[in-house]
């Protein structure tokens, strides 16, 4: 059944002499105009008051493998329930998910379906899933609702572990709101340059970008995986590809799964090539030579490079095929053959959460 669009007082904002707003959920820090939105298009102002128009709406719900996030270093082999709304704070020229991310609250509110938060954890349990994950469109966005979502999650029994697939576009003021609250904060990293984001997300300052992952890591305590869509001409030179792998393992360690994953040709973007195999085949060389232990290759299905070596012994500890894992050689975060730890985090024995710091 179509709902409309509804007000739920923001939570983070500061109101002007001159009726305008400023929002403080995202490092736009959008000043808005009474009966205007801002550059996400799901934040209004009404009454010198912000209000998001997207709070507890969702226009997508599906049950996902974890490895789809992709996150392969956290509860393998089980499914999350993925939810998507309207908006963004980017504008990516290559964006997958245009259809909803680039979408305007108001205008295109058929889309959006009621899911409070209260509900989350019946669903996920229904839909045989082991976790809730904010995705497919900026969750930063969504702010209140994960926050309370999230606490939904937590309080159940049994446990139910959270996640943001995130562009990482976040004030420190809402990741410490929310980031408590996260057990994995998948981000991406789309560049190592400000003229890149300029490019393709039409952003100028990148710095809250790896400030945020770091806050997730050391001072959330969130599981942190890094993903890189590499594209040809854009972000696929020596330089980008050494710069993320060395700030990767020097500010967030160098167990930290890096994902560098095969663009394809969409969008505005549709002019260039699919990413050829073996530039992310140097990438990957690029990761171990700065030392990480985990670079993974995406998008290419049935590549070596979607399986988990142990950087001890050299064994497959984690066989996948696309999103499907067919051996899991795991126990308690650690190689099964040799003990070695693969910052993996799983379920104890008592089915409580194990979170590991690298």
């Amino acid at each position: 059944m179509k709902v409309t669009a509804s007000l739920h007082e923001g939570l983070l904002y500061e109101t002007r002499p001159d009726g305008k707003v400023k929002c403080h959920v995202c490092p736009r820090l959008c000043i808005i105009a009474e009966g205007r939105l801002g550059i996400c298009k799901t934040r209004k102002n009404v009454g010198g008051r912000c209000y998001t128009l997207i709070y507890g709406k969702v226009c997508t719900v599906v049950a996902d493998p974890i490895e789809k996030k992709p996150l392969f270093h956290f509860y393998p082999g089980t499914r999350v329930l993925s939810l998507g709304t309207l908006g963004c704070n980017m504008r990516c020229i290559h964006c997958q998910n245009w259809q909803i991310a680039h979408a305007d609250a108001l205008q295109d509110s058929d889309q959006l379906r009621d899911l409070p938060p209260e509900k989350l954890p019946l669903v996920a349990v229904n839909n045989d899933c082991q976790g809730v994950a904010w995705t497919y469109n900026e969750p930063t966005i969504w702010l209140e609702y994960p926050i309370d979502g999230a606490r939904a999650c937590h309080a159940h029994q049994p446990f139910l572990y959270t996640v943001f697939v995130t562009n990482g576009y976040i004030t420190q003021e809402s990741l410490d709101l929310v980031g408590p609250l996260l057990d994995a904060y998948r981000v991406d990293i789309k560049g190592f340059k400000p003229e890149t984001y300029k490019f393709l997300a039409k952003l100028k300052d990148i710095d809250p970008i790896f400030d945020a992952a770091v806050a997730a890591k050391h001072k959330h305590g969130c599981h942190v995986e890094i993903v890189t869509n590499v594209i040809p001409t854009v972000n696929d030179d020596e330089e980008t590809l050494r710069s993320i792998a060395t700030w990767i393992a020097a500010s967030l360690g160098d167990r930290t799964p890096w994902h560098v994953t095969r663009f394809y040709p969409y969008l505005e973007l549709d002019y260039l090539p699919a990413t050829p195999i073996e530039t992310l085949e140097r990438a990957m060389e690029i990761g171990r030579e700065e030392g990480l232990k985990f670079i993974y290759i995406g998008n290419v299905p049935g590549h070596p490079g979607e399986n988990t070596v142990c950087p001890n012994c050299r064994r497959v500890v984690i066989h996948r095929d696309g999103y499907r894992v067919e051996d899991i050689n795991v126990k308690a975060g650690y190689c099964a053959f040799c003990g070695e730890d693969l910052n993996i985090v799983q379920t104890s024995g008592s089915g409580e959460r194990r979170r590991k710091a690298v």
